[in-house]
């Protein structure tokens, strides 16, 4: 039975979502009588009512009381003007980690990689997933990389503690540091500053691209991924199609004080209401939501029963075979099953629950002593189409502009420099960007300001600008290509 201070918050989504919390529920009841939730309405119809969160501000009161929330997929409405209910939950929430376990389930559930056994920690809040944009000209749109030293850590460490607590032997980095060497970088550097607190671990890394398709030819060579945002989103559902479906993959979303369980799927409207959806995925989530509220032995219990139904046959339309399942069930049908088998264990398939949880995962974060930053330059973006885009011209015109204090370096277009001594193929956007660098330790801002005025007086359209620093004497920008 749970505790009253264990009382957790439930949404049952949209699509097949009422469907495959109803089954979860009803399987989590049965273990554990005394079950305590509140319910709350999240998603498209909330969306419709003129939330553009798609959540109102009661389920907020109930989501922060609770601190914990089991959820079902949801559907974000087509159109413009709606804002992503998952993001909105991770960020508002501080919900740094998001843990997807991913293991074959062979040979009950096809696959060509039945020893995989991984887990992928993904960074929650940051990357290209911030939803920082700007159409800044008629032909450019921009999207802002946000990572930082503080997320990094926080993920990294969790990444860390959780191969620590679950008996993992290795922690591998992924990223694309070799192109963006200030951010991916950045996250590289702080893997390997907190890879040396933990020898214990074997550690490596991996250019996400290279990565990427290791886990498609040979994921059971992995164990714990560590990774940012967007990378992880993506390597999660391909380690999940090769290990047999994404439909049986469920996921934690940890932070300090809240937590958010759900299946990795969506909400797949086309099969709501029919009772075939696989409810796998969501039982997983809330299996990992027990195991946060320190309850190990009714985690292990209805994982024990769930592999045991698997193991006899009994199997949902999405994983039912011909000669290897014995009897295709429905979703409610299925959940019945994993009733039936309570108190039993599995033959083959061995549990990843234990009964000695150790409850909510924590992290140790150290203080670290602020940079020292100097003011170095400015990038001056610019849209401008005239004279054919000509780079020459163009660049001849911005020159005569600059100042004793600061001097134009180079005009890129597209990360490419075209001036000084660009090339005439380089295609050229109507976005250039201008960077002016001071020749002396340093500069003032009211020196950017003028030039950022003279610039406009003459004519130019600057529409972005990005101020240019060192932080302990080392340059904190990139160069453009051929800089």
């Amino acid at each position: 039975m749970l505790e009253k201070d264990a009382r957790f918050t439930v949404a049952y989504g949209d699509g097949i979502g009422p469907e495959i919390m109803t089954a979860t529920l009803k399987i989590m009841e049965a273990a554990m009588p005394g079950l305590q939730y509140d319910v709350i309405d999240i998603g498209e119809k909330v969306y419709l009512q003129g939330h553009s969160t798609g959540i109102s501000p009661k389920s907020w009161e109930t989501l922060r009381k609770n601190k914990i929330l089991l959820k079902a997929p949801i559907t974000t409405p087509s159109g413009g003007g709606y804002k992503s209910l998952n993001v909105t939950i991770r960020k508002s929430l501080g919900l740094y980690a998001n843990v997807r376990p991913t293991r074959a389930i062979h040979p009950f559930v096809k696959t060509n990689h039945p020893a995989t056994n991984l887990v992928i920690v993904r960074e929650n809040e940051e990357d290209l997933y911030a939803g920082i944009e700007y159409q800044q000209s008629d032909e450019v749109v921009h999207c802002i990389k946000l990572v930082s030293r503080p997320g990094s850590e926080n993920i990294i460490r969790y990444a860390f503690e959780y191969a620590r607590q679950n008996g993992r032997e290795r922690v591998t980095c992924m990223a694309k540091d070799n192109i963006m060497k200030l951010s991916d970088g950045l996250f590289h550097r702080i893997f390997d500053e907190v890879a040396a607190e933990y020898p214990e671990i074997q550690t490596d890394f991996l250019i996400i691209d290279i990565g990427s398709a290791r886990i498609a030819d040979s994921p059971e060579r992995f164990d714990v991924i560590v990774t940012l945002n967007l990378y992880g989103d993506i390597i999660s559902d391909i380690a999940s199609q090769v290990t047999g479906s994404v439909g049986m993959g469920g996921s934690s979303n940890v932070g300090d004080d809240f937590a958010m369980f759900e299946a990795i799927h969506g909400s797949a409207p086309d099969i709501a209401g029919r009772n075939i959806a696989n409810p796998s995925g969501l039982l997983n989530g809330a299996i990992m939501m027990l195991q946060h509220l320190g309850k190990g032995v009714e985690a292990h219990t209805i994982e024990c029963a769930w592999l045991k139904t698997l193991e006899d046959g009994y199997h949902t339309a999405e994983i039912f075979r011909e000669g290897t399942s014995k009897k295709l069930v429905g979703t409610i049908e299925f959940a019945d099953a994993i009733i039936e088998r309570l108190g039993q264990k599995p033959s083959f398939l061995i549990p990843a629950t234990t009964t000695a949880s150790k409850g909510q995962l924590t992290i140790k974060r150290k203080p670290r002593i602020p940079a020292h930053k100097v003011l170095k330059g400015i990038d001056v973006f610019i849209e401008y189409t005239d004279n054919e885009r000509n780079a020459e011209f163009f660049g001849k015109k911005i020159e005569a502009l600059e100042t004793a204090n600061l001097k134009l370096k180079m005009i890129s277009n597209r990360g490419v420099r075209v001036y000084p001594n660009g090339l005439p193929e380089t295609f050229a956007s109507d976005q250039w960007r201008c960077r002016f660098l001071t020749p002396s330790d340093g500069v003032e801002f009211s020196a950017l300001l003028e030039l950022q005025q003279s610039l406009s007086a003459t004519g130019f359209d600057v529409i972005k600008t990005e101020n240019l620093y060192a932080f302990d004497g080392v340059d904190a920008y990139s160069l453009g290509q051929g800089e």
